[in-house]
């Protein structure tokens, strides 16, 4: 497919961040990746903190090109990213927060609802941007489902509960894109997923 076009400043953006980072030890499909995320946050630190898993953005690619369902925690992330999904492969795209109007008892409201998509979507690509309690809850039911979804993203943000489920994360045999430490974010979250439609569109033949 031919590549989707993209705003001049855009392509100047880019080519700022790449005189900035230099050499650098990632694959150019893992640099697409950290590129959005660079631009979205003018946060280099990011080159440190990206972790890819074997395979996973392969995973993602063929999941996307598939139509597999987006499942994303919150409505900041469905925002950064659904012109991208509608630019693309249209695919079917949940906020889990959306899903139930109120919490079920000792959960917050995205946990719930992840909980709840889970049930509907275990094939989806699961991206959690902003609730640690969701990808703990994701990391539960991944603990014990006989299949793994083909690709998460586990990037929450901020100081309760975030380095323990990333932890978790890390130490499942799923395919991931997460970022360590206390960073990351919803606009980060939805640059990873507009990077893997980009890479997934211009893979097509």
């Amino acid at each position: 497919m031919p590549p989707l076009s993209q705003h001049p400043i855009l392509h100047q953006s880019f080519a700022l961040i790449d005189q900035e980072i230099g050499p650098h030890p990632f694959s150019a499909q893992e640099y697409a990746i950290l590129r959005r995320i660079v631009h979205t946050t003018a946060d280099f630190e990011f080159a440190q903190l990206l972790q890819i898993s074997p395979g996973a953005i392969a995973a993602g690619i063929t999941a996307l090109q598939g139509g597999a369902p987006l499942v994303v925690d919150v409505g900041m992330v469905r925002q950064g990213c659904q012109g991208m999904v509608q630019r693309t492969f249209g695919n079917p795209l949940w906020t889990a927060v959306e899903l139930v109007a109120v919490a079920a008892p000792g959960k917050t409201r995205t946990e719930t609802g992840l909980l709840n998509a889970w049930e509907q979507w275990p094939e989806a690509v699961y991206v959690i941007g902003n609730a640690p309690t969701a990808l703990q809850a994701l990391c539960d039911r991944l603990e014990q489902a006989p299949v793994v979804p083909p690709l998460v993203i586990g990037v929450p943000v901020g100081f309760v509960g975030v380095l323990e489920a990333k932890q978790r994360l890390a130490a499942l045999a799923v395919p991931q894109i997460r970022v360590a430490g206390r960073k990351g974010g919803s606009t980060v979250a939805a640059a990873i997923v507009n990077a893997l439609l980009v890479l997934a569109w211009e893979a097509l033949p």
